[in-house]
């Protein structure tokens, strides 16, 4: 950042303007990195095959626990940060900086070597079959290999954010975006790498932003910069970012724990075609969300600020305008999959019993998703404002205490069907917990604005 720039403008700029300023990067960065995520389940579907493609599927849990621990660090640090500015303590917000990297360098090492070690009989556990396998753990050996260059990067990405600079956050990930997707044809289809080429293009183009990254953190000029102190981990720094980290943590590690039901209930009711099925669902569903996070992470440095500098008014504000942007996009995804679903299982797979599993939960899972905005921005919200508790008990709401136990049980009664339903479900149940405490904590702030 430039050395007259402030983030001083959080407080003080047109909520919808600062919304827009902010949140605009980051919806950008996500959709680039969702639509980079569907092309490259194109690519394996119809450059290695739907073994392939299904093989990718049971990799989504070790990928959102890797993305667990790696969040924690990232978002719980970045939030702090926010939180320091908005108190104008620039001291702390550098050491934040330097402990981001810190963290991220023993979360992304360690959790490497340990799920490396363990790798086959870890995937056999998420529902790999004999078939699926050998596609599994190819792709897993090089993205684990590269997992420290992953955490780094995405808790660094995190920090511009939080810092003022989401301009250059969403160039980062459109930059790795664009790297990936000239990669990855060219290691699948020319070099016939096969899926191990999509893993390596992953890992190659997050290291070259990484070294852009690190540089912008280099000049001295900037407000915002790596000091030796700063590599030193700080205990207070160390368990605040882990306390307001482990909201992220915890929604990641439980989609970690409901990928494994999933794949394991479609696989027990279905056979590994449901499996590749989710994979196609699972992609598609998670461009939408992609662009509710995009505008959670613009509110968070608003709500963060404010909070912070005590002007509840403007925290109130960006919540409300961050709900009615999110419930857009998600009604928006509602309509598409519900009246096109063939049109969008396509483009991934010409295989028809797998089009026809694809369609039937394309058309179960997103019944919810009018609502499921609401429930998704609320629990960032208490996130934003370092309410960590509370934001972690909207996180299990939805993904352990409603999900898991359907996810259990309905495919007793239901088969494959009962494994789609448990989704929607269990949304709707969380949006009305989210509800309640969200009046409650608006009370809180009325009573807060009245004694201000």
């Amino acid at each position: 950042m430039r050395k007259n720039a402030s983030p001083t403008q959080l407080g003080t700029e047109n909520i919808g303007t600062l919304l827009m300023q902010y949140a605009v990067p980051a919806i950008i960065a996500m959709t680039a990195a969702s639509l980079y995520n569907i092309t490259d389940s194109i690519f394996i579907g119809h450059g290695v095959g739907k073994n392939a493609l299904t093989g990718l599927g049971i990799t989504f849990p070790l990928m959102n626990l890797a993305a667990a621990f790696g969040s924690m660090a990232g978002i719980g640090a970045s939030t702090l940060l926010s939180i320091r500015m908005g108190q104008n303590d620039y001291k702390s917000a550098n050491l934040i900086l330097g402990n981001v990297v810190i963290l991220n360098i023993i979360t992304g090492i360690s959790f490497g070597v340990i799920a490396l070690i363990f790798l086959e009989p870890v995937l056999l556990f998420f529902g790999a079959s004999e078939a699926t396998l050998p596609y599994a753990s190819q792709f897993m050996h090089i993205i684990l290999a590269g997992n420290v260059i992953s955490h780094i990067y995405f808790g660094l990405n995190a920090v511009l954010r939080a810092s003022g600079q989401p301009e250059k956050a969403m160039y980062a990930t459109l930059f790795t975006v664009g790297i990936n997707l000239i990669l990855n044809p060219l290691f699948i289809f020319v070099f016939k790498w096969g899926i191990r080429g999509s893993a390596l293009a992953t890992i190659i183009s997050q290291c070259v932003m990484l070294v852009w990254q690190y540089s912008l953190f280099q000049s001295k000029d900037s407000f915002l910069h790596f000091t030796k102190e700063g590599m030193k981990l700080k205990w207070n720094i160390v368990k605040d970012s882990v306390l307001i980290g482990l909201p992220p943590f915890l929604m990641n590690a439980a989609s970690c724990v409901i990928v494994i039901l999933i794949n394991t209930g479609l696989k027990r009711t279905s056979g590994d075609d449901a499996v590749g099925a989710y994979t196609v669902v699972n992609r598609v569903a998670m461009l939408f969300v992609m662009i509710v996070i995009g505008f959670n992470q613009g509110m968070q440095p608003i709500a963060g600020y404010n909070f912070g500098a005590k002007k509840y008014d403007r925290v109130i504000s960006v919540f409300w305008r961050t709900v009615r942007y999110a419930t857009v996009i998600m009604i928006s995804g509602f309509a598409l999959l519900e009246l096109f679903p063939d049109m969008v299982v396509s483009i991934f797979t010409s295989d028809p019993a797998l089009k026809e599993l694809a369609i039937t939960g394309f058309r179960i899972v997103f019944i919810s998703y009018p609502i499921i905005g609401f429930q998704m921005v609320t629990s960032n919200f208490f996130q934003s404002m370092g309410m960590a508790k509370k934001s972690i008990f909207l996180s299990l709401t939805r993904q352990v205490l409603f999900l898991i136990p359907m996810l259990i049980f309905l495919p007793n009664i239901w088969g494959v069907h009962g494994v789609w339903w448990s989704m929607p479900i269990s949304d709707a149940i969380s949006s009305v917990v989210a509800t309640i405490m969200l009046v409650i904590q608006m009370r809180k702030f009325k009573q807060m604005r009245y004694e201000e």
